[in-house]
């Protein structure tokens, strides 16, 4: 089959459209599909230039999302037949296999139905996004209906669905974006404030929409410099998460006066723990989020695709760090060489 593999790490030219060995089923509880779509993340390109999550882990192909079609089941599998639509999160740290290929294989319960109102290509932006805003708003901030929320980089691939996410809640939502179509953009999601952080100073803005309260809680993704201002637009006792890891020079002491909760998320973890019971949680969210999907109660942004054997090149443009919403690769085999 033809895959999009890395035998080193670097920029984004060590991404190569290879011939590889087909993978096939090898215990009882499998499933193998054919890929129509594998979605591009942030994370996809910071495993390429960084290293992947295990110790001989290259060569790899990378790509965490996917969504396609069951082709064959385990001798175990009762939940899944041949034809079956599928989407899921699933792969691409350098240990199972990523998605940038034209095949796959994962276990049965890893995957979910996928949203009947959704190509392959919208439903391979959606899981890893989906499960990191969900997990971020409502299993770490327990958000609740009228709360303030601040939601950086609004314009984002988790970002774009965390508005939605928060909406959906009842929540009022303020964001910060970079441009007038960014901010056209997320008022159409839901946004009640938007905040272009170019053209003011996100805090001012955060207090005077919140009468000088500050958000009950915020989800930062941007950097520890952003994580440090958002501290000082927080509530009191109020639920501040991030994506990054701040490092070791933020100024704790606005936070712990405040009596913050500062919760991390990564919705690699159970993954990368091999936690079944996690990922387990995961499926129910992809599939509310499916049912969301199909009454249009929810959306997923893809602004571009590309095919397979432009990778390079996806991952040359989600590294400016000003996509908006999602991009995502499309597979159609037999591909040419």
């Amino acid at each position: 089959m033809k895959a999009v593999q890395m035998h080193a790490v670097g920029g984004s030219e060590v991404l190569q459209l290879l011939e590889v060995a087909e993978p096939e089923i090898s215990a009882a509880d499998q499933i193998k599909v054919q890929l129509k779509a594998a979605g591009i993340n942030p994370l996809d390109a910071k495993i390429r230039s960084r290293g992947v999550f295990y110790d001989d882990g290259l060569p790899a192909i990378p790509g965490c999302d996917g969504a396609g079609v069951v082709t064959e089941v385990g001798s175990g599998v009762t939940i899944w037949k041949p034809g079956d639509e599928v989407w899921f999160c699933h792969g691409g740290l350098g240990g199972a296999q990523g998605n940038y290929a034209e095949f796959t294989v994962l276990p049965a319960s890893i995957a979910q139905r996928k949203p009947m109102q959704l190509d392959f290509a919208h439903a391979a932006a959606g899981p890893l996004v989906l499960i990191t805003a969900w997990e971020a708003l409502f299993d770490r901030a327990g958000l609740l209906a009228e709360q303030t929320v601040l939601i950086h980089a609004g314009a984002g691939g988790v970002g774009h669905v965390a508005i939605q996410l928060a909406r959906l809640a009842g929540a009022r939502v303020c964001t910060t974006v970079g441009t007038d179509e960014h901010a056209d953009f997320v008022r159409q999601l839901g946004a009640e404030k938007v905040i272009n952080y170019k053209q003011q100073d996100f805090v001012a803005a955060v207090m005077d929409w919140t009468n000088g309260e500050g958000v009950e809680v915020a989800l930062e993704s941007v950097s520890a410099g952003v994580f440090q201002d958002t501290i000082n637009s927080m509530a009191v006792y109020g639920n501040l998460i991030t994506l990054l890891d701040p490092g070791n020079g933020i100024d704790w002491k606005n936070a712990r006066n405040k009596n913050l909760r500062v919760s991390f998320e990564l919705m690699l973890t159970p993954m990368l723990r091999a936690m079944p019971h996690a990922l387990e949680h995961h499926g129910e969210i992809l599939r509310y989020c499916g049912e969301w999907l199909d009454k249009g109660k929810l959306q997923l942004h893809v602004s571009q695709t590309w095919p397979l054997a432009q990778a390079s090149a996806a991952h040359v443009q989600i590294e400016t760090g000003h996509t908006t919403g999602k991009l995502v690769l499309t597979i159609t085999p037999p591909l040419d060489p």
